[in-house]
């Protein structure tokens, strides 16, 4: 079982970079695939990437393919979503979540509580 918390989310313009962080607790995170995810009012929760456990595989949401990059870093525990050229309709809570590489929300077991990302244009 891992625990995640998510951090780095806030209020940035239009065009704006922003990195969230993903922390996950317990000697077992290297042995998770990490997915984010993204849920705008009133809308689905939306796949946004996934990395594999060992960090040599990543997996992108058309709509942030070439804008956003998924890393890990297994020696701090903890996951990273880099996203640049910010748009409004980024805006959205972002949640980190363990245990899949699929698009389907789903599947994968261990979630955060969320951060939430602002973009004004």
């Amino acid at each position: 079982q891992v625990q995640l918390g998510e951090s780095g989310g806030g209020l940035v313009q239009a065009g704006g970079s922003l990195r969230l962080s993903c922390a996950g607790s317990g000697r077992t995170f290297s042995t998770y695939n990490m997915g984010w995810f993204r849920q705008a009012p009133g809308k689905e929760r939306e796949f946004v990437a996934s990395i594999h456990r060992a960090g040599d595989r990543a997996y992108y949401g058309g709509s942030v393919s070439g804008r956003f990059t998924i890393s890990r870093d297994n020696a701090k525990n903890t996951a990273y979503l880099q996203m640049n050229s910010l748009k409004s309709e980024d805006t959205a809570v972002y949640y980190c979540a363990a245990g899949s590489l699929s698009t389907l929300a789903s599947e994968y077991p261990y979630w955060g509580q969320g951060t939430q990302v602002t973009v004004s244009s």
